[in-house]
């Protein structure tokens, strides 16, 4: 299916009948599904059809007319893709999202390599939501046979993401990840693992403002596993399907400044502005007439536990030195208050006519403790950020428990939001990380001068390990 893009650019520009592409098919039932062109006064529309030997011909989607003489008709058909995966979003109660503006999405498209993989995507996606609805149940089963997660269009997903916004952004990824959730349960009931390889966790940086901005999503069946966890496997069977439609985001801000006021090198300083983790659930919503057991199983979700950020010059480069370190956050923090009270006065005392006087002394103390632990490493040239949650009264690591019988115990107090989310601000780790780099620098065969090009240099690797854990 990842020719679609080529076998686009060779249709004829005629009025002419082109052979139909087939997306998928199964020899032993006959079932396919194949996407054809039909091309009239000078405009070209495509259609995906599901073929049953059975039955008839049915037509499953109609694409909107597209100009022939478009220079590149796949990115309408793109454009059109991406719009209706952020209309299918599992997002309730969300404002109307309008329709997305061709002239600011085309020119971030057409300066990437991986658009071809990104449309091969956004049309197995759309063809999901195709074969869950109207189409018979084994239309999606074959579709997911020839279907195989990647997100090998990382460069024109970030793109595109940067270009529609934020909050186009959260329903797309929302909407790809259902599907991803889908394949993910399918491939178990099959008993066969993918090896994920974090291959459908997409995440990615980029600088903006004087930010740097790095953001995840991953499905929580798609996430890496950790050798000799526990785990989590509950037995019950609406509250394991519950738990696999669930999704991480991770957003994470970093303002940096590059000051150049020693003569003999610049200094890259890093500071967290604002980390935020949430666990999204995934569905469209029920009938209302659910059971209590079917609600309370949607209510539970998994809840994130530790984070570990790497960030820093690409891995092997010799044009920083450092990183500077800052202090880690304890886990307790304590405050002693002390008042003392005086107070005097004239007039009759016990024994008699006389000055009395009264003295009284009161102190207090406060205890203050933080259910996250925040520390600061370096690995190499990166600094690394690594956040974990603990109990707040024996300060055991929470990702360390086992299940009892009674559950796991809730003494970490108001951990996470009432949505179940993470935020950190900015003033909870006011400790930096810096490097220092030369006034002149030599990186692959360029020269670069002064302050310019310092965020290029830093490179993604904080988002490849974004999902880590």
């Amino acid at each position: 299916m990842d020719g679609v893009w080529s076998w686009i650019a060779a249709l004829p520009s005629a009025a002419e009948t082109s052979p139909p592409l087939p997306l998928a098919s199964s020899p032993t039932s006959g079932l396919s599904i194949f996407l054809s062109a039909a091309t009239g006064d000078g405009f070209l529309t495509l259609s995906v059809s599901l073929h049953n030997p059975l039955t008839n011909t049915k037509i499953l989607w109609v694409s909107e007319p597209i100009t022939l003489s478009a220079t590149k008709p796949q990115l309408p058909l793109l454009l059109q893709l991406l719009h209706e995966l952020i209309l299918l979003s599992p997002s309730p109660n969300l404002p109307h999202i309008p329709k997305l503006n061709p002239d600011q999405i085309f020119p971030a498209l057409s300066q990437t390599t991986d658009t071809p993989s990104l449309l091969y995507l956004s049309l197995i996606c759309r063809l999901f939501y195709l074969c869950a609805g109207d189409s018979p149940p084994e239309a999606a089963l074959l579709l997911f046979r020839s279907f195989e997660a990647s997100f090998a269009c990382r460069c024109s997903l970030r793109a595109f993401l940067l270009a529609a916004g934020a909050d186009r952004e959260e329903r797309l990824m929302r909407s790809i990840g259902y599907v991803v959730s889908k394949w993910c349960i399918l491939r178990e009931l099959q008993a066969d693992p993918a090896q994920f390889a974090g291959g459908v966790c997409p995440a990615y940086a980029a600088e903006v403002h004087g930010l740097w901005i790095l953001k995840g999503y991953a499905p929580v069946l798609a996430m890496h596993r950790s050798v000799g966890s526990p785990g989590f496997e509950p037995k019950d069977a609406v509250l394991r399907y519950s738990l696999a439609h669930q999704q991480l985001e991770a957003l994470l801000q970093f303002e940096y400044s590059v000051c150049g006021r020693d003569p003999r090198f610049l200094k890259v300083a890093v500071h967290v502005d604002n980390i935020r983790l949430r666990v999204a659930r995934l569905g469209f919503g029920g009938s209302g007439k659910e059971d209590d057991d079917v609600r309370i199983a949607s209510a539970e979700r998994h809840f994130p536990s530790r984070l570990r950020v790497y960030i820093g010059p690409a891995a092997g480069a010799g044009y920083a030195i450092g990183p500077s370190l800052g202090r880690s956050t304890g886990n307790l923090e304590e405050e002693v208050n002390l008042i003392r009270t005086v107070k005097g006065g004239f007039g009759f005392t016990n024994g008699g006519p006389g000055t009395g006087f009264r003295a009284k002394a009161r102190w207090s103390r406060r205890a203050r403790r933080r259910s996250w632990r925040w520390e600061q490493e370096a690995e190499g040239s990166a600094a690394v950020f690594e956040g974990v949650l603990c109990d707040v009264e024996t300060g055991e690591e929470v990702a360390g428990w086992r299940m009892m019988g009674g559950g796991m115990s809730g003494r970490w107090g108001r951990a996470f939001g009432k949505g179940g989310g993470v935020v950190v601000a900015g003033d909870e780790m006011a400790e930096g990380v810096s490097w220092r780099m030369g006034r002149k620098w030599k990186e692959d065969g360029q020269v670069a001068v002064g302050g310019e090009g310092v965020a290029e240099l830093f490179s993604e690797r904080g988002a490849e390990q974004i999902l880590r854990n």
